[in-house]
């Protein structure tokens, strides 16, 4: 069996038998743009935060100290994904890197009312802050190298989307509430 040498950053040196490599940075750029979603051909970022609320429907069921587990391994995943996906594709938080915006709507939803509504509206001020990249974000996201920084700025905008609607909720509790008439709750 022949196997081939290939060092990535931060990996160390592995070998792989011939065709794994392949497969192996197939997986990376799946898994990194969220299973394709970053390869939409038109805001690729809302079309990964779409995703999120798809990983986001998935983990609601969860009791919280599961959800913030799970939320904790997405993020570690998210930032390993991203660190060898910029090595693979080439560029500093390529716009096909989409998995952050999954971990950032996770975070945009913790400890939220599983409603329609507050989807929405979780989605919204997610891809807001997510744009405007509000400090420390944009710090992160021009300033460190690697996967890292491609996860917290996305993590910085969800926290903030987060503050803001547990605001909402706290103070005007029927807003997040308001199109339960009409449908259903998550879970």
């Amino acid at each position: 069996m022949e196997v081939c040498f290939h060092r990535f950053p931060y990996w160390g040196p592995a070998y792989l038998p011939r065709g794994k490599e392949r497969e192996l940075k197939g997986f990376i750029v799946w898994l990194a743009s969220a299973g394709y979603l970053g390869y939409f051909p038109l805001a690729p970022g809302t079309a990964g935060t779409f995703g999120g609320i798809l990983v986001y429907i998935l983990f609601s069921s969860f009791p919280p100290p599961i959800y913030l587990l799970s939320l904790a391994a997405t993020f570690f995943l998210a930032w390993w994904a991203s660190e060898r996906a910029e090595f693979i594709l080439g560029r500093k938080d390529s716009p096909r890197i989409v998995i952050d915006e999954v971990v950032g709507y996770l975070i945009t939803m913790t400890f939220l009312p599983q409603t329609l509504t507050a989807v929405i509206g979780g989605f919204l001020f997610f891809r807001v802050f997510d744009i405007i990249k509000p400090p420390p974000a944009k710090f992160f996201s021009r300033r460190m190298p690697g996967g890292l920084a491609v996860v917290l700025d996305d993590a910085v905008a969800g926290t903030y989307s987060n503050f803001l609607l547990q605001a909402i909720n706290h103070w005007q509790p029927y807003l997040l509430f308001m199109m339960d008439k009409w449908s259903i709750r998550l879970v």
